[in-house]
């Protein structure tokens, strides 16, 4: 019959993390695939992983994290920000693998009718550390933590004055067309980084939350009738609820955070139809 499945945090730069992705099969001749996000750096090895799944599963969608935005100085592809987030798009259409910049495609197997919404949001530095207010106070106890994502140096958001001034634009965006959906549509809802804030209290490094979503979008899973929402980013698969409404990490990670667990990464998250037990 298939069904929806999902992963993220692919990481393919890594051997292991390659050989994996080498090694995955659909479940049968019908599964889609969603590909929650940071694929890797270098434009060639998110075309690789995407080609590679686009050939065996019926239907791939991806949305980009922030590693795939990131311009690092041995990648030939030297686009930064919008520029380069409009290249991944035009590379996922030349595959045939859907984007948020796509009309969002609905799943009709078991379980639906269920629309699946690729998002891309970004963040906002608005999960802040406590006792902060401002994302500058934010910035500043990061610093003095030691704890500042990389993003500071690879992601730039060329032509946007700063990341969150990007994450505005991707919200006003991507808040439009959710509300335009047909009332009492069912989704999926899809994007790197969590909705809400809640996965991101178990960081061993709370000054890093503020690299991981935005509270904007903290009501999202029920303004928008959510069966399910789907994120990657943190390292740290499991699944929280909100309400009725799982949210359901799906990254692999790096080698030394995978072996922890088992042998091998775990594969992708069935999504649709939905389990009786996430």
């Amino acid at each position: 019959m298939g069904g929806v499945y999902a992963i993220s945090d692919l990481h393919v730069g890594f051997p292991d993390n390659r050989a994996f992705v080498e090694g995955l099969r659909p479940q049968s001749d019908g599964d889609w695939l969603i590909v929650a996000g940071d694929v890797a750096e270098r434009f060639a090895d998110v075309e690789w992983t995407l080609r590679t799944l686009a050939e065996r599963y019926a239907t791939v969608l991806w949305v980009p994290g922030n590693h795939e935005l990131w311009t690092i100085k041995d990648d030939p592809v030297q686009l930064r920000g919008e520029a380069r987030y409009r290249r991944l798009v035009g590379m996922c259409r030349d595959l045939g693998v859907l984007t948020p910049e796509d009309p969002y495609p609905v799943w009709d197997g078991e379980g639906g009718p269920v629309t699946i919404a690729p998002l891309f949001i970004l963040y906002d530095y608005t999960f802040r550390p406590d006792g902060t207010s401002t994302k500058e106070e934010a910035l500043k106890v990061a610093h003095e933590a030691g704890v500042v994502c990389t993003d500071e140096v690879y992601l730039h958001p060329d032509p946007y004055p700063t990341r969150d001034a990007w994450c505005d634009a991707r919200i006003a965006c991507t808040e439009g067309r959710l509300a335009n959906l047909e009332p009492g549509t069912r989704t999926v809802l899809v994007n790197h980084w969590p909705l809400v804030r809640e996965p991101t209290r178990v960081l061993w490094y709370p000054e890093f939350a503020q690299w991981c979503g935005t509270e904007r979008t903290a009501d999202w899973h029920s303004r928008f009738g959510a069966l399910s929402v789907v994120y990657g980013h943190l390292h740290i698969p499991r699944t929280i609820w909100t309400g009725d409404v799982p949210h359901i990490e799906v990254s692999v990670g790096y080698p030394r955070e995978w072996r922890k667990r088992g042998d091998a990464p775990r594969g992708p998250r069935r999504v649709l139809p939905v389990q009786e037990t996430a």
